[in-house]
């Protein structure tokens, strides 16, 4: 299977304005002979601004899936195309908000996950369950950012079976407590034209590539699992996000990587029988669970909210 990752640049809340760039990735990646797109997090409304919004005004902006114009919209691409489309957006149901990730075919919807820890507003409910499901002969994972963050989350998906997890990220470029970690001055992305080796610079340090891979590959590579991260480029609400769209397979290599500023893809072969030659597929064999499984399921309250919406938001 031929996995095309992508990463633009959203407009907030201009739903028709981001399908219009989804649509233009879509034509490229069929070009280019993906099997499969996958876009960022909340890609059909953008994401960060969305903090900021009372509960009318996200209901507002929420609709019903798979009913909703959105998601019918991203249903007429994959068809024209013939490609199966992963894109995300805020879903409302019997009177609950959920931050929703969504693939589809020419045919309707094929998979939905709702993010387990979404903390951007307090009027998005948590999803409760996993998400694994066919596409192209393969099986194919849903966790959208954070819910990678929590490893039992992907030991989980790829112990329902998951060989390629799909993970759309809004993130990088944001305070932390690590060193070095922190907000990208504007001043680097109105120059990136005159200067890119700067903007590059603090893309691919510590604020953003390197935080990235601290952690990612280690996702695959401990689960034995292929991966596909997607992240926005450029700014989405007031933050500027780093891209670094990427593909890495079972073994924790980096397969293909965005590095363009512009809105963009990268296309990457995945291939079964790196799956069971890989370090992680042993280790799942290996496990003894009779040891650790009281520990792992004992009572916990789970706390998410990240450092930089302390105060701000938290579920």
């Amino acid at each position: 299977m031929k996995i095309a990752v992508a990463q633009f640049q959203p407009k907030d809340g201009d739903k028709t304005y981001n399908l219009s760039i989804i649509k233009k990735l879509t034509e490229k990646a069929k070009y280019e002979g993906a099997d499969v797109i996958s876009f960022h997090e909340m890609s059909i409304t953008a994401y960060t601004f969305t903090k900021d919004l009372s509960l009318d005004q996200l209901t507002d902006l929420a609709e019903e899936v798979p009913n909703g114009n959105s998601t019918q919209e991203l249903i007429a691409i994959s068809r024209k195309y013939g490609l199966p489309i992963l894109a995300g957006l805020v879903e409302k149901t019997e009177g609950k908000l959920f931050n929703c990730y969504i693939c589809v075919n020419g045919d309707g919807l094929v998979a939905k996950h709702r993010k387990i820890h979404p903390f951007i507003s307090t009027h998005m409910s948590a999803g409760e369950t996993y998400c694994v499901f066919e596409l192209l002969g393969w099986k194919c994972g849903i966790l959208i950012c954070y819910d990678n963050n929590v490893i039992e989350n992907v030991r989980a998906t790829t112990l329902l079976g998951a060989e390629v997890i799909f993970a759309p990220h809004v993130t990088g470029c944001t305070p932390s407590a690590m060193p070095h970690r922190g907000y990208v001055e504007d001043r680097y992305w109105q120059n990136r034209e005159k200067d890119p080796v700067s903007l590059r610079m603090e893309f691919d340090g510590p604020k953003g590539r390197q935080w990235l891979m601290r952690w990612l590959p280690a996702r695959a590579y401990d689960n034995g699992v292929y991966y596909a991260f997607t992240n926005p480029i450029g700014y989405d609400g007031e933050h500027l996000k780093n891209g670094n769209s990427m593909i890495i397979d079972p073994y924790g290599e980096v397969l293909a990587e965005i590095k363009s500023f512009d809105d963009a893809i990268t296309v990457a072969r995945v291939i079964k029988k790196k799956i069971k030659l890989s370090g992680g597929w042993r280790y799942r064999n290996a496990r003894r669970p009779e040891i650790y499984k009281d520990i792992i399921g004992s009572d916990h309250k789970s706390e998410t909210c990240p450092i930089w919406m302390k105060g701000k938001a938290s579920n």
